[in-house]
């Protein structure tokens, strides 16, 4: 399986050929790469990207040069070679887990495809992972090979993916946790976590009545934080109490009367105490103020 000849093309690289390289070593680790322009070497590979004219899956063939392009998603955004790679392989990249591979595509690879097929439309200003990418390129200042060059941007490429995809994994295991401690809620203004997960997206497409959220630090202790009107806004569906205001310790102790009380932030969007317990005491006291 992995005794594999892949062919892209050589000289100038991008992101697209870039990381179509790096997501089929990853799963096939010890394949022989071949960057060249040379049509009898492209016959014989058994998997050919970015180059050679055709698109075929089963064949092994993933361009997008060729006339009419080689499709585009549901939302407008064409397929580049590394599309067409992740359409392919995305799912076996990402150990079966469609929804994974999913994300995957939406939050990195439609991006990649956007910009290398100049589609503009929902793609962000400033420096981007394809222009990154496109710097690996040796400029004509340096004494560098194409070949090396790519070598390490597909490595670099490989680490970036890598944690796309841990990224994408943990943000879904994430959500089933949060929805489930949703479902659970003795009051739904009060989501309780038994332990931390990124929860504020999950909250807002699930729980229109949720105000505070609790969860366990770090560092043992426990803390309440307010639901923000929307991820992103620092204004919240409910702050917290103003007279806990930037105290800590004796102070917002002698003010909530919860002896174990650590701190509120200045904001009022979230504080802590040692145990579950005081900080549930936080949270009865801030909901019904």
């Amino acid at each position: 399986m992995n005794d594999k000849t892949i062919v892209t093309h050589n000289g100038n690289f991008h992101a697209d050929d870039v990381f179509s390289i790096a997501a089929l070593k990853s799963i096939f680790p010890s394949v022989k790469l071949i960057r060249t322009r040379d049509l009898a070497i492209i016959a014989n590979a058994d998997i050919v990207v970015d180059v050679g004219g055709e698109y075929d899956a089963d064949a092994g063939r993933f361009d997008h040069h060729q006339r009419g392009g080689a499709g585009q998603r549901e939302n407008g955004i064409p397929y580049s070679s590394f599309g067409l790679i992740w359409q392919q392989y995305g799912s076996e990249i990402c150990h079966g887990n469609q929804d994974v591979a999913r994300a995957v595509d939406a939050g990195l690879v439609s991006t990649i495809d956007a910009i290398d097929c100049g589609y503009g439309e929902g793609v962000s200003e400033g420096i981007s992972l394809s222009q990154t990418i496109s710097m690996f390129n040796p400029t004509w200042q340096e004494d560098s090979h194409f070949d090396s060059c790519f070598d390490q941007a597909v490595d670099f490429a490989s680490r970036v993916l890598a944690r796309f995809i841990a990224s994408a994994n943990g943000g879904i295991s994430a959500k089933e946790i949060v929805a489930k401690a949703i479902d659970n809620a003795e009051d739904p203004r009060l989501i309780v976590l038994e332990q931390y997960t990124p929860w504020k997206r999950t909250v807002h497409a699930l729980s229109d009545q949720a105000l505070y959220v609790i969860y366990p630090s770090q560092t043992g202790q426990w803390r309440i934080q307010t639901v923000p009107v929307e991820p992103g806004s620092f204004e919240d569906r409910k702050s917290l109490p103003e007279a806990w205001a930037g105290l800590s310790d004796n102070e917002l102790q002698q003010v909530t009367g919860i002896d174990d009380a650590m701190f509120c932030h200045n904001g009022l969007f979230i504080a802590g105490a040692e145990s579950f317990e005081s900080t549930m005491k936080m949270a009865s006291i801030a909901l019904n103020q």
